[in-house]
């Protein structure tokens, strides 16, 4: 499979994940959700592993690398289920955009990667005041939105810590090994959290209930995961975090579109701030490669 096929499937993924999310717990508690999702991934992908031959391997780098991705799937997860409970399924989306800010930061520290120049630098602080806009909508919103933007930050960050700590491992693992093995790792984590929450198993699930957990299980984290895995192996952790350039704009209006989540004025100037901070982030270097050029001649 070629990379940008892989980005286009992530990003078909990452945009309709929000309002599975919300469908698939809103009815027997995020615990449930996010746990029986999060099951049924597994044994699917360690299925899909042996079919194709590629059983989990156990050498030192495999095991750093699949709890790297356990914390990465069980930490990034239960937070975003929880935060669903409290905002926009199209914030969720908004907010994680954020993730290429956070990943530079933490390779820079990791990887050794690039150092943060004035115009990257202003690109982080331009998204950061989106997110500062987009927090004070959730005041205006209710009395817990403000926690589920904040839910949503730790998530963030936990996600792309998982994702530096596993490009910083390099363990050279096929995308369905990695996802089978973080998978596997993450699932006793949520098999305790369900115990300890003292959830229970619901009496009836609704198709619609059913059908989200399913579509999150077998496309959200096995060929969602398997994918995104796959794209960073290939690529630096920080074009990875830019898949969620595209993902906010396409998860507000599915939100709005399936959900009659509202579109304030102050959440477009938000996620147009934060989304510009991105471009301004990325399109930095090449700004720079063609200064650069210019001037030699």
């Amino acid at each position: 499979m070629s990379v940008p096929s892989a980005y286009l499937g992530v990003i078909i993924i990452w945009s309709t994940t929000p309002l599975a999310i919300l469908w698939s717990s809103q009815e027997v508690g995020f615990v449930f959700g996010v746990t029986s999702r999060m099951l049924i991934g597994a044994v699917l992908a360690l299925i899909v592993a042996a079919l194709l031959g590629s059983g989990l391997k156990w050498h030192r780098r495999a095991l750093l690398a699949y709890t790297a991705a356990a914390i990465g799937i069980y930490g990034g997860m239960i937070s975003a289920y929880w935060s669903a409970q409290f905002i926009p399924t199209g914030w969720i989306s908004v907010i994680f955009g954020l993730s290429p800010l956070f990943t530079a930061l933490m390779a820079q520290l990791w990887l050794k990667s690039e150092t943060l120049t004035a115009t990257k630098s202003i690109g982080m602080l331009t998204g950061l005041i989106g997110l500062a806009m987009i927090f004070g909508s959730s005041l205006e919103l209710n009395d817990q939105a403000a926690l589920g933007v904040a839910g949503m930050l730790i998530s963030v960050i936990i996600h792309c810590g998982s994702a530096v700590w596993i490009k910083r491992i390099n363990a050279e693992l096929p995308a369905i090994v990695m996802t089978s093995g973080g998978l596997l790792f993450a699932a006793p984590l949520f098999l305790m959290t369900w115990f300890f929450a003292g959830a229970e198993l619901p009496g009836e699930i609704s198709i619609r209930t059913f059908a989200a957990i399913g579509y999150l299980a077998l496309l959200g984290s096995v060929l969602g995961f398997a994918l995104y895995y796959y794209v960073l192996s290939k690529v630096e952790a920080t074009k990875v975090a830019l898949l969620t350039l595209i993902t906010p704009l396409s998860a507000l209006g599915l939100g709005h579109l399936f959900n009659n989540e509202p579109i304030t004025l102050n959440i477009i100037a938000g996620t147009v701030l934060i989304l510009s901070g991105l471009a301004v982030f990325e399109f930095s270097n090449q700004a720079g490669r063609i200064r650069a050029r210019f001037l030699r001649y």
